[in-house]
């Protein structure tokens, strides 16, 4: 079982930045990947950034250039630092991790965090 928790959502202007981070209750060595999602309103939850335990990092399109993800194996966090917010960025975010076990890949999600870009 592994649990998640969100801190670092807020209120930014556009053009601000924020920095989400993830805390584990586990050890994140052991964990495949991580990763935030986002939801926006009525929509549906996407992938905003996952980082995998190599380090190899994947970003949605919306993202890229604006988004770092980063994993903190000493302090067992996922951070994800957003610069050049856009009021289009407003959304529910949600960290995620995928396990692999023996009997195959669980999926965990802590329990999010509003992040609202507006003037």
């Amino acid at each position: 079982q592994v649990q998640l928790v969100e801190s670092g959502g807020g209120l930014v202007q556009p053009g601000g930045s924020l920095r989400l981070s993830c805390a584990s209750s586990v050890d994140i060595k052991s964990i495949y990947q991580l990763g935030w999602y986002r939801q926006g309103q009525g929509n549906v939850r996407r992938p905003v950034a996952t980082i995998r335990n190599t380090r190899c990092t994947d970003y949605a399109k919306s993202a890229e250039g604006r988004f770092t993800i980063t994993r903190d194996n000493a302090k067992n966090t996922v951070n994800l630092q957003m610069n050049s917010l856009k009021p289009e960025d407003t959304a529910f975010y949600c960290c995620n991790s995928e396990v692999n076990y023996t009997s195959g890949i669980r999926i965990y999600w802590g329990q999010g965090t509003q992040v609202t870009v507006s003037s």
